[in-house]
């Protein structure tokens, strides 16, 4: 196995895997893990959590606490964590006996991997079968004149020594708005610069409720806008100039940071492994040869999928097992201030799969319990679910905006796997008070054209 991720971790229990961090542009580098672990899920929910703390350090005074203002060292126990699940990958791996090699691996012929350490001492290694699970790595704008030279990506920001301050996040993908969410949150200057539309390939209506909310908690936003130069001045600041795309103005602004995230490519030419096309069953077109996780296009870019695919692919090529990965109907949630967690089909692509006359959506805007005595607004708090109008209403897409998101989703995405309509909701008691019971009280259809506001309980 080719990649110490989240899928090539659980692919390799039975066998050996190759692992090497290659340093970001600008030095970054972490163990055995791959992004979840170090440069992505878990920090960025740990962030995420600081910045909550935040609030609810604000929230509890409304509550009558008296709390005194205090600085933590929040990015060193972050990186603490993440170095002590390297550590657990390294352990897990050696009670499995299986081989780990700090060695950047490529692609010879059908059987042959080549393996080069960081010293550059090279050895080459046969197997049956080749899994690689080596995922992705953040873009840079590489036509931007000093994008790489002076900006950082999310390969860096949780491993920072300083605080990147005054930052410029460019991009409106989850990693963006997530990124920008926790900076704002502990309290940093944060500005987000949009090309077109945020969350591409979310439901749309959610990711405005999403973008709303954060402008009105202190985000800055600059819509169609696009990146044209960044100079560093001789204060050390970064002079960013930016075109709008649509008065076609320059404008100017410093900022102490300038983090991209604007995509992701996978760690496919330097592994020679461009040219090959994957099939449901994660083989390539090379016989021998399998892919998993983000490193082959069009799977979902979220670590569960690339560890249960790693699993079912590594007791399929054992002999024990003929189960596929089902791809279809996974859980996701943006850990953004306003938490957004949804499964299924967004609107516009049940509209598209099924036309929008057989489609019944439900909804309602609700306030959670948690924000009625500290008055925080919730405007932006809604459900959605997207059900087939005929027959039973087979729930399509289900849409969560509020508190603990992903953990709402994660328990109604259940449903899905059994075939969820519309009257099971409704025929599930509620937990009560909560803010999930709100999905299993809607009642009101978008069609209908009436106010979907909750009142009372």
């Amino acid at each position: 196995v080719v990649g110490g991720g989240s899928g090539g971790l659980a692919c390799s229990k039975e066998v050996a895997v190759l692992d090497f961090v290659e340093p970001s542009l600008k030095g970054t580098k972490w163990g055995l893990g791959g992004t979840c672990v170090n440069v992505g899920c878990v920090p960025k929910k740990l962030m995420h959590q600081a910045a909550l703390l935040g609030t609810a350090l604000r929230d509890a005074r409304k509550y009558g606490w008296q709390i005194p203002e205090s600085q933590t060292a929040m990015a060193k126990a972050v990186q603490n964590h993440m170095k002590s699940l390297n550590w657990g990958h390294r352990v897990q791996l050696q009670d499995k006996k299986v081989k780990y090699l700090n060695m950047k691996g490529s692609l010879v012929d059908e059987h042959t991997v080549r393996a080069v350490d960081a010293k550059g001492k090279e050895m080459k290694m046969s197997a049956r079968n080749i899994v690689f699970a080596a995922g992705g790595r953040p873009k840079y704008p590489t036509h931007v004149p000093g994008a790489e030279e002076f900006g950082i990506t999310s390969d860096d920001v949780f491993w920072l020594n300083e605080s990147p301050k005054k930052t410029l996040v460019v991009g409106a993908s989850y990693v963006a708005l997530e990124c920008a969410g926790f900076l704002a949150g502990i309290g940093l200057d944060t500005t987000v610069m949009v090309r077109r539309i945020a969350l591409r390939g979310f439901d749309q209506q959610m990711s405005g409720l999403v973008t709303v909310y954060m402008e009105a908690h202190g985000i800055k936003f600059s819509w169609k806008c696009t990146p044209k130069r960044v100079k560093k001045l001789p204060s050390g600041l970064l002079q960013v100039t930016w075109m709008d795309l649509n008065t076609t103005e320059e404008h100017q602004d410093t900022f102490n940071s300038v983090l991209w995230a604007v995509g992701r490519a996978p760690e496919t030419k330097t592994l020679n492994l461009e040219k090959i096309i994957v099939a449901a069953d994660e083989a390539t077109s090379v016989p021998n040869i399998f892919a998993i996780g983000d490193i082959a296009e069009g799977r979902p870019e979220l670590t569960p999928t690339a560890i249960k695919a790693g699993r079912l692919l590594a007791r399929r090529l054992v002999g024990r097992s003929t189960e596929l990965m089902n791809y279809e109907n996974v859980a996701t949630t943006v850990f953004t201030p306003l938490e957004y967690g949804c499964v299924g089909l967004s609107e516009e692509e049940a509209e598209r799969r099924h036309g929008k006359d057989q489609i019944e959506v439900y909804h309602a805007f609700y306030k959670p319990l948690e924000f009625t005595v500290a008055e925080r607004d919730a405007t932006q708090c809604y459900i959605k679910v997207v059900c087939l109008q005929e027959g039973e209403q087979r729930v399509l897409g289900l849409h969560f905006t509020g508190p603990n998101a992903g953990e709402v989703t994660q328990g109604f995405s259940l449903g899905f796997q059994c075939g969820l309509t519309y009257e099971h909701l409704r025929n599930t008691v509620r937990t009560h008070p909560t803010c999930a019971e709100e999905l299993v009280k809607l009642n009101i259809t978008k069609r209908s054209g009436l106010d979907a506001t909750v009142t009372g309980c």
